[in-house]
């Protein structure tokens, strides 16, 4: 339990030594007091994204047992790291005892001890963008080729990676730009945006049989898809993200029904959603709808009841401090306590701020995180 912190005093003495040209920015901590000494829940990871080109993707830590909260402590720990985490931080996710942090745009998923923060490797994989696991394999959803804008950019691809040997093992061709992805069933479910191809977005969600690693089927759902995430029934909730002018960001739901082996889109939800978590039966989602024409946002907040469908409630903070996030970018929930964090980019060049709301909506508390703070994920004790 204390191999985390036990590793701050000896890297502070040497990180200034291991680098004759680069200087190590030290850890920050703030102290947060929001303490669960015992708790199933030891803490939480967050990846701030940093502006494209500006090598900033940064980690952040917070440790439920110490109330502390750690802000870019990557550099600290791996002081042999030249170019620290590297050019943005686009998911993460902990399988098993590693912490896997996937940097787009330095084509590489970097490998840690969920722990200490101690690298362990790296997987090489071109423009990756997510990363998911299932029986002891890592799945990260890949663009395939290079970060521009391209009517003529290939189809993407999701690649296998053997989490004892950090090695690619498979690999899948799938839709254009392809995004999120789950499993279900020994199928997972990808979306494809066609980013790079616009205005001619991709429509689909690639369905690949996980037994021989094939893409079996292409479901046609909505333009320009990004999240995929299943609830608690195996449902599948998709969002799209529109043109950005004239087709609005829409949320569908995907389910098998009596007779169907497979997936079919059942609902479509007339709400903007650019990002999801659920609780119980309840999704809480935001959307922060960009729209060429205007040169604006439009950003909402709710709550839908995952059985039912149907939207419950327009918003899920209830003491107004929704009036301080100028743009919502992450968005998780704690499993046991039910709290919400809601993260802020702000102008999306400087330093962000993570939310935590209760169950109920109220604000506990918030601190300044990295650029762009945007993916959160769980650490058990």
């Amino acid at each position: 339990m204390k191999q985390f912190f036990l590793y701050i005093l000896p890297l502070l003495l040497v990180s200034t030594s291991c680098r004759e040209d680069e200087l190590v920015v030290p850890t920050e901590y703030d102290i947060i007091g929001d303490e669960r000494p015992g708790d199933e829940i030891r803490g939480f990871y967050l990846v701030n994204e940093g502006n494209m080109g500006s090598n900033k993707c940064t980690l952040d830590f917070y440790d439920y047992y110490t109330g502390l909260y750690s802000r870019n402590f990557y550099a600290e720990r791996n002081p042999n790291v030249i170019k620290e985490l590297g050019d943005v931080g686009n998911d993460i996710g902990i399988y098993g005892s590693k912490l896997y942090v996937v940097v787009n745009c330095s084509h590489k998923v970097e490998v840690l001890d969920a722990r200490s923060g101690i690298r362990l490797g790296q997987v090489d994989i071109p423009n990756c963008r997510y990363v998911r696991f299932h029986r002891g394999k890592a799945y990260v959803s890949s663009y395939v080729g290079p970060v521009l804008i391209d009517p003529n950019a290939p189809k993407g691809a999701v690649y296998e990676v053997d989490t004892l040997s950090l090695s690619v093992t498979r690999k899948v061709s799938v839709g254009y730009q392809p995004e999120e992805m789950e499993i279900v069933d020994d199928y997972m479910y990808v979306a494809n945006s066609g980013g790079y191809r616009a205005p001619n977005y991709d429509n689909t969600v690639s369905v690949i049989q996980m037994v021989d690693f094939k893409q079996v089927q292409q479901i046609p759902v909505g333009i320009n898809l990004h999240r995929l995430k299943k609830d608690k029934y195996n449902k599948l909730w998709v969002t799209s993200r529109g043109d950005y002018q004239y087709r609005p960001s829409r949320l569908y739901v995907m389910q098998k029904k009596p007779g169907f082996n497979q997936m079919i889109v059942t609902d479509t939800i007339p709400v903007a959603c650019s990002n999801m978590a659920f609780y119980g039966d309840k999704m809480f989602f935001y959307a922060t709808e960009w729209n060429n024409y205007t040169a604006s946002n439009t950003i909402t907040y709710g709550v839908i009841d995952v059985r039912s469908k149907e939207i419950i409630s327009d918003r899920f903070i209830k003491d107004g401090t929704d009036k301080d996030i100028t743009i919502p970018y992450g968005i998780a929930i704690h499993p046991v306590t039910g709290d919400i964090f809601v993260t802020d980019a702000k102008n999306y060049v400087s330093s962000g701020t993570l939310y935590c709301f209760s169950q109920d909506g109220y604000k506990k508390w918030s601190v300044r995180t990295g650029d762009i703070p945007a993916h959160i994920t769980f650490l058990n004790k």
